[in-house]
């Protein structure tokens, strides 16, 4: 469905505003690559990302010109890529793990990148509580030592066998990576969780240039090791922007004046008034949904311990009710498609997919009004007047949505309008973020609520699948871990369902039984639907040809085009100068 927006273009001066001083004369724009930033820098001369639980320390350059991860997660493929590191493998058990890393790898300073590195940064981590970052937490969950065999070979010992840790831990499989420091600069720090890491270096073929609270700028190095060693040419760049763009308008702005090559998240009316008046202007897919599918699929979870919701049928009935052609067409303005499972739809999870839905367990992308309200009739409810009633009582419904995003109310207020018209009196409950994510879903303070909580499977369906088991119920009132299981599904198909997903789970990536094992499990979540999918969570990030191409699209899918992430590195050793 295309909308149309209005933009302001009478505004000049804050497009200069926005880009003053970030231009150095020394680089001409031709060789300038200007990616946007959606926040501001809180502190920037700090690069100390161990305890950063924002990302901002990372994502504004740093770990996509500077900092190399050791692999990169192909979405496409699900392969792991090598980067600063050639292989990973583990013993029999995948308690053991050791990873191979390249040779010839320098610092930006001329010393050597080795394996004495990589055992210091982790020992760091393992030695300070202090150090907070998400990738910092999760390695400190699952190693219980790391040792060098040799200057090249890392060897781990884990807590517990785990086929998914080289992925998890250093393969960028969700924006970041754990992030090997320079130990001949942080032994000289006093304490990790202070040390600024300022001015910052990097094994990357960008250097530091500047920074400030809008902007940070990084310049190529004279000199890098993947040329030198032949894994990869010089990228064309010679300088990288990520610049605060100030908002979707103005992120337009500055994509229609030529300012800005890459840019955050849009609307589709946005993007298309940015391509009538810039063709140069890109998305994903040419045409719709023009957004790529992030990696958190969007869903509705229900509490199983409150009634009448405790019924399967009934939460099979809000499942059939909903509609979700329509919530693409209307909330999502037609830039994502229909989940037809809990999974993301990229091409590495194809098998587990194909699997459920061969199995007869994907979801349809229309409603089936009638049947849900046979399921509701065959549980005692008659329908009297708008809404069903039951010994009195009116089928009724509040659902918890997250006020930050309109994408989140829009798309819960087109589920009160199905659902209204079906007989059952649904309410959205907006929520502020902070008391949405600290007190409503982790407490169970809710009967339904909008989320993402499937989120975690991008190349192997453990991640996702996993958050559903027995083991994370808590009582209402008690904190779900890590956010895993709020629904508080439990009994025996959630047992049987949680035996498979066990099993699963210390299983070899590509075992060629995980497919048929994944069906088998889905089997019980599509009957007692413990939580609703819903559609793919898109972001639509337009990318400008003017004067870079080999952006990444669904035609030259080399991998996503989440620019922020750690994997940025593909995308910019991939542009070239346009013609």
């Amino acid at each position: 469905m295309k909308k149309t927006t209005k933009l302001l273009l009478g505004t000049a001066a804050m497009t200069l505003a926005l880009t003053s001083g970030a231009f150095a004369q020394d680089v001409s724009r031709e060789n300038t690559v200007i990616f946007d930033l959606d926040r501001t820098i809180a502190d920037p001369e700090n690069f100390n990302w161990m305890t950063d639980g924002t990302g901002i320390r990372r994502m504004h350059g740093a770990h996509q010109t500077m900092w190399e991860p050791l692999f990169i997660l192909n979405y496409n493929t699900g392969e792991l890529d090598p980067w600063l590191a050639l292989e990973a493998n583990s013993d029999e058990g995948g308690a053991v793990w050791t990873i191979a890393l390249r040779e010839g790898v320098t610092w930006s300073d001329g010393e050597a990148f080795d394996a004495d590195d990589v055992v210091f940064t982790v020992n760091m981590a393992l030695e300070n509580e202090e150090l907070t970052a998400r990738e910092v937490a999760t390695l400190r969950g699952q190693v219980a030592s790391v040792e060098a065999l040799d200057s090249h070979t890392v060897q781990f010992t884990l807590n517990a066998p785990n086929p998914r840790f080289a992925v998890e831990n250093f393969g960028v499989r969700i924006f970041g990576s754990f992030l090997i420091m320079p130990e001949h600069v942080w032994s000289a720090a006093e304490d990790p969780a202070t040390f600024t890491f300022f001015p910052p270096i990097g094994t990357g073929p960008y250097v530091y240039e500047s920074s400030a609270s809008n902007r940070a700028i990084w310049d190529r190095a004279d000199s890098w090791w993947g040329a030198e060693t032949g894994f990869m040419d010089m990228p064309e760049p010679e300088r990288v922007i990520f610049l605060e763009s100030g908002g979707e308008e103005s992120r337009a702005q500055l994509m229609i004046a030529g300012d800005l090559d890459a840019a955050q998240n849009l609307s589709v009316g946005t993007f298309e008034a940015i391509q009538a008046q810039n063709p140069d202007a890109m998305a994903w897919y040419s045409d719709y949904p023009y957004a790529v599918a992030d990696p958190c699929a969007r869903q509705m979870e229900i509490n199983t311990t409150v009634a009448p919701w405790d019924n399967a049928n009934m939460r099979r009935a809000v499942s059939m009710i909903i509609d979700r052609t329509q919530i693409v067409n209307i909330a999502a303005e037609g830039a994502t498609t229909a989940s037809s499972t809990m999974f993301a739809q990229y091409g590495s999870m194809s098998p587990f997919i194909d699997a459920v839905v061969e199995a007869g367990h994907g979801l349809s992308p229309t409603a089936d009004v009638e049947g849900a309200q046979a399921l509701l009739e065959a549980e005692g409810w008659t329908r009297d007047g708008d809404y069903y009633t039951r010994d009195g009582e009116t089928l009724s419904v509040e659902i918890h949505v997250n006020s930050a995003s309109t994408e989140y109310t829009r798309t819960i207020d087109m589920i009160v309008e199905q659902l209204q018209r079906a007989g059952i009196d649904a309410r959205s409950v907006p929520v502020e973020n902070g008391v949405f994510w600290g007190e409503v879903l982790p407490f169970g303070a809710f009967t339904m609520s909008y989320s993402w909580l499937s989120c975690g499977s991008v190349n192997e369906p453990w991640a996702s699948m996993g958050r559903y088991t027995v083991a994370d119920v808590v009582p209402v009132g008690e904190r779900s871990p890590g956010f895993n299981n709020t629904s508080r599904w439990d009994g025996e198909a959630a047992e049987a369902y949680s035996a498979i997903v066990d099993e699963m789970e210390t299983m070899a990536l590509g075992d060629p039984a995980i497919p048929g094992m994944v069906a088998e499990a889905y089997q019980y979540l599509d009957a007692e639907m413990p939580f609703v999918p819903l559609v793919q969570a898109f972001k639509l990030m337009p990318f400008a040809t003017t004067y870079w191409e080999g952006w990444p699209s669904a035609d030259n899918y080399y991998n996503h085009p989440f620019f922020h992430w750690n994997s940025g590195h593909q995308i910019i050793h991939n542009l070239t100068r346009a013609e």
